[in-house]
This record gives C-alpha cells, structure tokens and sequence, in this order.
C-alpha cells in the first residue's frame, strides 16, 4: 500500500524506488529534513504493530482474533492516513510534513504487514466451508503477491539506477491502487472470518483475495511492458 500512498509532491522521484531519494541531488523542497515527521512516526507505529500483529494472531480466543483484525485494520487507515497528511498538508498549509526516510520507511512498512498477515493465514489452513479445509486456498494467492512485490522492489531499486525515463515507466499507476485497495479489503475480511460468528464472510474474502493475486500479476506485467518499450527506444 505504500507505493500506491507515495508522495505527490515528489512523484517521480519516490515511485522509481527507495534508492531514488538517496541518489536525488535535488530533493524536493516539499520535504522535510526532520527524521520524525508525523507521516513517517505513523509508519514506524506500523513497523512496531507488526510484531504485536503476529502475537495476537496465535492467541486462540475472541479477544485475540479481535485485536489482530483491529491492528491490521489500523495500519491500512494510518497507511492512508500518512499518504493523505504528506500530500494535502503541503498543498494546503505549505508545511513540510513529508520525509526522505518515510519515503523510504513506508512501502517497507506496508510489504512487512501484508507479507506478514499472509504467511500468518498460511500457517493455519481456511475451511472453505462448502470445500473443506483447503491447505492451498490461501498459499496459491499469497505466493503470487509476495512474489510480485518481492519482484517489483528489485526491479524499482534497478530503473532508479539507471535513468528518470526507467523510474517513470515504473511509477504507480491505477492498476496499482486496485490491487492494493482489494488486497487490504480481503486480508481484513480473511482475518474477520477467523470468528466464528463471521465465517460466512470467508467465501469472498478469498475469491477477493484471489482478485488482488490477479491484478498484482497483471501490474506487474504491465510494468515490465513498459520497461521493454522503454528499453527499445534507447536502441
């Protein structure tokens, strides 16, 4: 969710990786050079939640199920949260309220507690109620989002390398948003439906799940179209 929540005001630079904002001779001047602007104390409040997401997730009570479902839920708001403070703050108050290293920080944050909540719902396989316990029903999707992430940072470190038409062709575009919008959407659901009272929400929690898979896929497929396209012209 963090690449989707990256800074409008410094666009091209953070969407071509984390190592854009190192390299960057000329940083916006919409950034801060604080360390612990709010934005970035949001972030590291979801950085610190992971560990606490993990311990919760194992304790087998309403309680627990409870607080893993609010924790994730509250990082997906405070993810929102930062992005909508570091964009609109600037624009309307004139206040450097974005930073280097939360630009940095965030979509790390962000992959932490998604690849995290994934692997959480690998270890205990879902009763697809119609289906029966399904050991692959949730891996299947979960291999295809990690990857694609895993994948698309190698390849966003890469094109910041090498030059400003490479880190446009990998900037964030709408298909993104989709996908992390429904990816946020099912994992939420997914971990709701660990109640026993909301399992009837596990059906379309998964096939949303399975249409996050689908559209992280098809991003990434799409960005590495543009990439060739862009290797092409140089020739």
């Amino acid at each position: 969710m963090g690449e989707e929540d990256a800074l409008t005001v410094d666009q091209n630079s953070y969407n071509g990786g984390e190592a854009s904002y190192l390299r960057n001779n000329n940083p916006s001047p919409h950034l801060s050079s604080k360390v612990l602007t709010l934005p970035t104390v949001l972030t590291l409040g979801r950085v610190a939640a992971v560990p606490i997401l993990v311990a919760t997730f194992y304790v087998d009570c309403w309680w627990g199920r409870t607080a893993t479902t609010s924790i994730f839920v509250a990082a997906a708001v405070t993810d929102w949260l930062d992005g909508y403070i570091a964009r609109y703050v600037v624009v309307l108050f004139q206040m450097r309220s974005g930073s280097a290293f939360g630009a940095f920080l965030d979509p790390v944050a962000d992959k932490l507690m998604v690849a995290a909540t994934l692997i959480l719902l690998c270890t205990k396989p879902m009763d697809a109620l119609v289906l029966g316990p399904v050991p692959w029903l949730v891996t299947v999707p979960s291999i295809a989002i990690i990857g694609r992430e895993i994948t698309m940072s190698a390849v966003r470190e890469w094109a910041a390398s090498q030059n400003g038409k490479l880190s446009k062709a990998v900037a964030v575009n709408s298909l993104g948003k989709w996908k992390t919008t429904t990816q946020m959407i099912a994992l939420t659901i997914l971990l709701a439906s660990r109640d026993s009272s909301l399992e009837r929400l596990l059906p379309p929690g998964i096939g949303l799940l399975y249409v996050s898979a689908g559209l992280s896929i098809l991003s990434l497929v799409v960005y590495m179209r543009q990439i060739v396209r862009v290797l092409l012209k140089k020739k």
